[in-house]
């Protein structure tokens, strides 16, 4: 089998950093224009009051954007893995039901936010002087939350579909249409804060019809009216799957809460009051969040071609690439800096006009709370870097770093010894410890690049051919850590002289990705709590969710050939539907496993029982996650054996039993 090139192992890497990161710079863009735009006009037509407002709604809509953006990130997830396991009918499935799932949230939502708008507003910091424009402002927008949440959904799994100028260009009509609507409500029909409101949801609306009408010209599956009832399983796993990018959103909700309250507080007692540093750094925040959106977009353009990379051993091009991408977003960033630090009235300008303690607390802002913007490109391009190699705990660290445990106590303590002002420090001292984190983990893990380890070994078990059976049996053996199953399976192999597929599967599975026998080996059958947070910004399959894939097909292809024995990777589920198949599971007790994995496997007797424990977990995580089922559940497999009762030899040789007699009753 000869190994297959990939491009992204090959193509220059400007030129694929261009490929990825300008789709998903664009989307990212436009999607945070949608929240700017309405505060532009507002500024204009209503004043800065009304931008206040709007700023204490837009935690509400984050919130909503969180739950569509879980559902709509786990369905198109759930989506491109069923596909790539070449089971459309589930993949179906995945997608209805995270449409329904939106759908329902986006209704419960909507009626709690309809019925205690003015607590929700409370909670997110609302002053009385602000009051009667949120109000306004927030119900209107509230009625157009199932058609946003929907629609952002939708988005999502239309991406997964393989078709992301579809999504992108139903957001940007969407946006386009809120930039027309905007002064025709707000200054033709004089409707303020609300007009704003409504030309938003109308814009919705028209993203929402659009995507919508794509259901049915889908690309890789067909929907039927089956596939749109709820299955709580299938819902479980698409929440879980969108979990990362239900946290992300959540944590911005947080910090603005946090954020507002505080302002509100120190602000009363300042010469600026609390309405002018709640519009003002929400203000500041969205334009940031543009500065964000180009930076995460170029990180995300980065995600594919180092987690291919990484994983093929080519840690040259990862270099190269991790760069390529910090320059581009450290230059974007000095741009940045340079506009925030000399022209902040003409930014604060773009949204309407204010008085003096109002042009003065937007510039001091401008320079105090970004003073450290172009940490950011260092700190966010580190995390998806993280990312992209399956670096769980790195990247779940980054995520929530900044946001939430570095900026809100930082809020919180500087609030409370510099009122006003501290708020403002927060921004920058969380930029720069965050900024600290970020670069000894990058500088930690690309010296890592250059530590030789040594090569796993691929060499095939000598197998003793003399009692080859002439008839069909696959033999699939799940088992604990240190329980022999590995050593059963290849007695087994040798008693009844057939191929047994174990540690030289690597290769095989090497020489169809790509990537090395040494990531693979480290990789596969692994998946830690936090994995979830190794999942793309911009959808598509992980490193591991291809191995999984790739694997399942090598199986396929196996099992199709000649009778064997398989070790692992849930190879019991992959050929669930073949008749032939015996499903084995080896266990024993602690002490047992303790005394092979110290004796066979060269494990610290002190350390052997947590290692044992956190192995076995990861594996059984790794069952869970891609057949849904409980790894260690008798009713998944045909036989469990204690080798532990019965010794490694005589295991075999009931297992040997079992299969001869299986095959019998195939010939009857």
């Amino acid at each position: 089998m000869e190994k297959e090139e990939n491009h992204l192992g090959t193509e220059k890497i400007q030129k694929l950093i261009k490929m990825f990161a300008i789709p998903a710079v664009i989307s990212l863009v436009v999607n945070s224009l949608y929240n700017i735009v309405d505060q532009i006009f507002i500024g204009w037509g209503v004043g800065y009051l009304g931008n206040g407002a709007t700023n204490i709604v837009f935690p509400l809509t984050m919130i909503c954007l969180a739950f569509s953006l879980a559902f709509g990130d786990g369905a198109a997830a759930y989506l491109s893995l069923k596909l790539g396991q070449q089971k459309k009918k589930e993949a179906s499935r995945g997608v209805g039901n995270g449409v329904v799932s939106s759908i329902t949230i986006a209704l419960i939502l909507c009626i709690i936010a309809l019925f205690f708008m003015p607590e929700i507003l409370n909670i997110f910091g609302c002053t009385e002087a602000l009051r009667k424009y949120a109000l306004k402002y927030g119900y209107v927008i509230t009625i157009g939350l199932p058609f946003m949440m929907i629609g952002t959904t939708l988005n999502s799994i239309i991406r997964a579909d393989g078709n992301p100028k579809y999504a992108m260009t139903s957001m940007i009509i969407g946006a386009i249409l809120n930039i027309i609507l905007d002064p025709i409500f707000i200054f033709v029909l004089k409707m303020g804060v609300e007009g704003a409101a409504i030309a938003t949801v109308i814009s919705q609306i028209l993203t929402f019809i659009m995507n919508i009408a794509y259901l049915k010209k889908m690309k890789t599956i067909k929907l039927t009216t089956e596939d749109f009832k709820i299955k709580p399983n299938i819902t479980k796993k698409i929440a879980l799957l969108g979990v990362s990018s239900f946290i992300t959103q959540l944590s911005i909700v947080i910090v603005i809460a946090v954020q507002n309250n505080l302002l509100g507080k120190y602000g009363s007692s300042s010469k600026f009051g609390t309405e002018i540093p709640i519009t003002v750094l929400g203000i500041v925040m969205k334009i940031n969040q543009i500065l964000n959106s180009i930076i995460i977009g170029i990180a995300a353009g980065t995600q594919p071609i180092i987690g291919y990379n990484y994983g093929a051993g080519k840690y040259d091009r990862v270099k190269e690439t991790l760069k390529i991408g910090l320059i581009i977003n450290v230059l974007i960033g000095i741009i940045a800096f340079i506009l925030f630090q000399t022209i902040p009235d003409k930014l604060i300008s773009i949204f309407g006009s204010g008085d003096k303690n109002y042009m003065e607390f937007a510039c001091l802002t401008f320079r105090v709370y970004l003073l450290l913007c172009i940490c950011n490109a260092v700190q966010t391009s580190a995390g998806i870097f993280f990312q992209a190699m399956g670096k769980s705990v790195k990247s779940a660290f980054l995520s929530l770093s900044r946001q939430i445990i570095i900026l809100i106590p930082a809020l919180i303590i500087l609030g409370n010894n510099f009122g006003l002002n501290g708020i403002l420090y927060a921004g920058p001292v969380a930029d720069a410890i965050a900024f600290l984190i970020a670069t000894i983990l990058l500088i930690y893990e690309v010296k890592s690049f250059n530590t030789e380890k040594k090569e796993i070994s691929t060499q095939v078990p000598e197998i003793n051919k003399k009692t080859k059976i002439e008839d069909s049996i696959i033999i699939t053996i799940g088992r604990e850590y240190g329980s022999g199953g590995r050593y059963i399976g290849k007695l087994v192999a040798e008693k009844l002289g057939i191929e047994l597929y174990d540690k030289e599967f690597i290769k095989k599975v090497a020489e169809k990705t790509g990537l090395t026998e040494k990531y693979i080996e480290e990789s596969e059958q692994k998946r830690t709590n936090l994995e979830q947070f190794n999942s793309g910004y911009y959808i598509g399959l992980t490193n591991a969710d291809e191995l999984f894939i790739n694997e399942s097909k090598i199986i396929k292809d196996l099992a199709s050939k000649s009778s064997c024995v398989l070790v692992g990777r849930c190879a019991d589920f992959v050929l669930e539907k073949r008749k032939d198949i015996l499903k084995i599971f080896i266990y024993s007790s602690m002490e047992d496993k303790i005394k092979r994995a110290t004796k066979y496997y060269g494990r610290n007797k002190k350390t052997a029982k947590k290692e044992i424990e956190e192995i076995n977990k990861l594996r059984a995580n790794h069952y869970k996650y891609y057949t849904e089922k409980v790894w260690n559940d008798t009713n998944n497999y045909d036989i469990c054996i204690n080798s532990d009762a019965l010794g490694v030899e005589k295991s075999a040789d009931l297992i040997c039993e079992i299969a001869l007699k299986k095959i019998e009753e195939q010939k009857k």
